[in-house]
């Protein structure tokens, strides 16, 4: 499957949830672990895992965790609602400095950006 096709497959997923009309950012992590899962399989990265909520750390807690299948974590995704349309003040706060500090390769995403 091509990235157009996963990112199609992608959005149709998210607007299901969204359009629902009672779904919270929770509802719309199903959706974003099926696409990087999907996504690593595309790019023949084998045993991509992806944790969604973790355990929490004395940093916090972002939402995804990222494994290589090898026991070593990729990076980290911090989701914050899909009707946050501007992130600029979420990328300034408090956590995001905590969890930058702490945890590489951190993503910051609303589920479109």
């Amino acid at each position: 499957m091509d990235i157009r096709a996963l990112c199609r497959s992608y959005l149709r997923g998210l607007t299901e949830v969204l359009l629902r009309g009672d779904a919270r950012e929770e509802s719309c992590y199903g959706a974003l672990e099926r696409f990087l899962a999907a996504y690593a399989r595309a790019a023949g990265l084998e045993g991509i895992h992806v944790t969604v909520l973790p355990k929490p750390t004395e940093a916090g807690n972002p939402d995804f965790r990222v494994w290589d299948g090898r026991q070593h974590i990729v990076g980290y995704i911090e989701a914050k609602a899909p009707t946050a349309e501007n992130l600029e003040p979420v990328a300034a706060s408090e956590q995001l400095k905590r969890y930058r500090g702490t945890f590489p390769n951190l993503i910051l995403t609303n589920f479109f950006e």
